[in-house]
């Protein structure tokens, strides 16, 4: 099983007059919204997370949606054995996650992961489905908290392009 959650930071909160209805989608993927974020495999008890407060975790939740996307390009699908890679670069840091699927399973490590620590293996079925439910569930949260949010274009075409699976 797979967990991902995150949390807001009180240190680096929105500014206040921000117009959610109308933000551009790079100003809602990197300067709002900022927290941490973990990914989890409950079946290993391990996982990996951010500690730095400032991550933005609704562009965190869209790129993993299109990471889960781009490792999946093989027509072959989980028949592929050729290694299929991807990253995903944290905007204000040298930090990456790595992403390599082969056959059905995605191996996701970190630059800030202890070199002896193995990467998580997760099912790339299970890694989509979760991504997904992440980023709706998310979305769900700030529109509850932040007015106009919800009637944001962007966030419409976000939550179309990636359907809850």
């Amino acid at each position: 099983m797979i967990d991902l959650g995150y949390s807001l930071s009180r240190r680096f909160p929105d500014p206040p007059q921000t117009d959610y209805r109308t933000a551009d989608v790079h100003t809602l993927r990197h300067d709002l919204f900022c927290g941490d974020v973990y990914l989890a495999d409950l079946q290993t008890d391990r996982e990996l997370s951010t500690a730095w407060g400032w991550v933005p975790v609704l562009d965190f939740a869209w790129a993993l949606c299109d990471i889960v996307e781009q490792v999946d390009r093989d027509p072959r699908g989980t028949r592929a054995s050729e290694p299929q890679h991807a990253e995903l670069d944290f905007t204000e840091s040298a930090d990456r996650m790595y992403f390599d699927r082969r056959f059905g399973w995605v191996e996701i490590s970190a630059d800030w992961q202890p070199a002896e620590e193995r990467p998580l293996n997760l099912n790339h079925a299970a890694l989509r489905r979760e991504a997904r439910d992440f980023l709706h569930d998310l979305v769900a949260d700030l529109t509850d908290m932040h007015d106009g949010l919800a009637d944001n274009p962007a966030v419409w075409s976000l939550l179309a392009r990636f359907p809850r699976v």
